[in-house]
This record gives C-alpha cells, sequence and structure tokens, in this order.
C-alpha cells in the first residue's frame, strides 16, 4: 500500500513538473487544469450519489483529459521532467 501512495506522490509531482514547464503548449497546461480541478471539484457531470455511474465518470474523464494533455506534450519534456521528478525521490 505504501508503494501505492509513493507512486501517486510521484505522479503528482511529474504533472506538477510538466504544469510549469516552460516549453509545456498552453493547451496541455488548461487540460491538466482542467483534470485537476474536475478531481477535486465536489460538482461532477454525473453526481456521486448515483451508484456506479458517479464514480464512473471520474474514473473516464479525468484520464482522459490527462491523456489528451499528454499528447501535445513534446517527448523531450516529458523526459526531462520525468527524470527531474524521479530524482527527486
Amino acid at each position: 500500500m505504501t508503494r501505492l501512495f509513493q507512486r501517486i506522490g510521484r505522479e503528482i509531482n511529474y504533472y506538477r513538473a510538466l504544469l510549469t514547464h516552460p516549453r509545456t503548449p498552453r493547451i496541455s497546461r488548461w487540460l491538466l487544469a482542467a483534470a485537476i480541478a474536475y478531481f477535486v471539484s465536489p460538482i461532477d457531470l454525473i453526481p456521486d450519489a448515483i451508484p456506479i455511474l458517479g464514480q464512473l465518470d471520474d474514473l473516464v474523464i479525468v484520464p482522459t483529459l490527462i491523456y489528451a494533455a499528454l499528447a501535445f506534450i513534446p517527448a523531450d519534456v516529458k523526459a526531462e521532467c520525468r527524470l527531474a521528478t524521479e530524482q527527486k525521490n
């Protein structure tokens, strides 16, 4: 369980590094910010009170936004941020 939390922490730091990197395209910044905002927001497209569907929208929308954001970021920027994140830990 500890390894899972460590992995989540590394991924959060990686996305934070991508957000602050000067060569990250603006569209990627907006998509990553939207993913974070949607994840922490109490307002959902499908309320969590609806069984299964309420949680399913979080499991689909957030990764989709992250995937779309990563598609616009150059590979060398992603590699640089991943390396910087791994060196911190």
